[in-house]
């Protein structure tokens, strides 16, 4: 599974300080798990208990007992080394370049260059090619999720009709909704005892949350969700995007409604809905957007890609065409030959800082350069429009929402099934 808190502690760069550790877990050493063919040592838990503990304190939210804290980083730290060894058997790896891609991306994301994104880390005692590792890790299990969930999705036309001609339809699109999701787990073949003792664990909770319980806290001791030591948010999606057997209780809900719990063959599930926004409408915002690509390589260091580009943004201020430097200097091999045309485009179709820049340039003008995980970037937005999807492109649509929403159900589905089946010993 991915590492959210990653992506939590990268944006805010609060859990690069040093945290102090309950003793009892100061004083673990070695082995505290086998896995399959590896072993989960006392220090990589101790690490995690600390950036865990810190990214509540910097957030300000209430720090669940260590033992349970301690009981969802074992499984998690499980999960991912598992998924590790099945990337490594799959031979999927992430290349130094990729990796390099990835941290320029991070730090582009804090506005930071790379240099000054590897200041912040030293200067909070982090050393750099230990982050590089851990995103390394992260990109591999991100990769192996997508070769091996994707393959598991089938989408018909059926499918898709069924989405496009929803009662739903405008929200599906449209409205985004902020979901809480606590999942109780239930073994394959559970008797029908367990499972009516789980039932009724599910009610007790939801009748709990009802009279006032914190969810973000119940989550964090009760679920076994990968969301769970985030409190059980699901973040903002578009109401298309959440698992399907969630998607018609939310419509009805109101915020903060808890539904009833929601049973299926080996879980049980207990949703709140948190945030809810947005209106529907069937239209979408294009921009007319050009661009000029410059990218870091062997022959050519970052500091010189970035000079580079702004020499390129000098130019363009003097008066030089945009199209003609394009041609010149843009390797984006797809809109070089085209002055950097990229035609009508929507934000959804570009990665963060790309799709960030574009939406805040004004028509007719020029971005500063920005680096993205592909390198340097300067765009030119020549209009916008509010246009009509199209049927194909209404279809099209329907697809993604259909397969974002399916992965993250089969992702679930096959880590179950990866831990189900993994030899794992706990010696905490």
């Amino acid at each position: 599974m991915n590492k959210p808190f990653l992506r939590i502690w990268i944006v805010g760069l609060a859990w690069l300080a040093s945290a102090t550790v309950h003793p009892a877990y100061e004083e673990l050493e070695g082995i505290v798990a086998i896995v399959e063919d590896d072993v989960v040592l006392a220090s990589e838990l101790r690490s995690r208990l600390a950036q865990v503990r810190q990214s509540l304190e910097a957030s300000d939210s209430p720090i669940p007992p260590n033992d349970i804290i301690v009981s969802q980083l074992m499984e998690r730290l499980i999960i991912e080394n598992l998924q590790l060894q099945e990337a490594n058997k799959r031979g999927v790896e992430m290349d130094d370049e990729t990796v390099t891609r990835g941290v320029q991306q991070l730090a582009a994301s804090n506005n930071l260059t790379i240099d000054q994104f590897r200041n912040a880390l030293a200067a909070d005692g982090i050393a750099y090619r230990e982050f590089r590792e851990d995103l390394r890790a992260e990109m591999t299990i991100s990769q192996l999720q997508r070769s091996i969930v994707n393959r598991r999705i089938s989408i018909t036309e059926q499918d898709i009709d069924g989405l496009l001609n929803s009662p739903f339809y405008k929200q599906l699109f449209s409205d985004e909704y902020r979901v809480g999701h606590i999942m109780l787990t239930l073994e394959v073949g559970s008797s029908d005892l367990v499972v009516a003792r789980a039932s009724e664990e599910a009610q007790k909770i939801v009748n709990e949350l009802r009279e006032g319980a914190d969810f973000a806290q119940t989550a964090m001791r009760k679920s076994s969700a990968s969301t769970a030591l985030e409190g059980g948010d699901l973040g903002w999606r578009r109401a298309g995007e959440l698992p399907t057997l969630f998607t018609e209780t939310v419509l009805e809900m109101q915020v903060g409604e808890i539904a009833e719990p929601i049973n299926t063959s080996g879980s049980i599930h207990i949703i709140k809905l948190l945030e809810q926004r947005g209106a529907g409408t069937e239209t979408e915002q294009q921009t007319m957007v050009s661009h000029i690509l410059v990218q870091p390589s062997e022959i050519r260091t970052d500091e010189e890609a970035e000079a580079l580009i702004s020499e390129v943004a000098s130019r363009i201020a003097a008066g030089d065409d945009f199209a003609a430097l394009a041609v010149e200097y843009s390797e984006d091999p797809g809109s070089a030959l085209n002055g950097g045309e990229l035609g009508w485009s929507t934000a959804d179709a570009f990665v963060g800082m790309f799709a960030q820049t574009m939406q805040k340039t004004a028509i007719g003008q020029f971005s500063e350069p920005f680096l993205s995980q592909f390198g340097w970037h300067i765009l030119h937005v020549a209009d916008r429009r509010e246009q009509d999807m199209s049927d194909e492109a209404r279809r099209e649509k329907a697809v993604q929402v259909l397969a974002r929403r399916r992965f993250d159900e089969e992702l679930e589905e096959w880590i179950k099934e990866l831990r189900d089946e993994a030899f794992v010993e706990l010696r905490l």
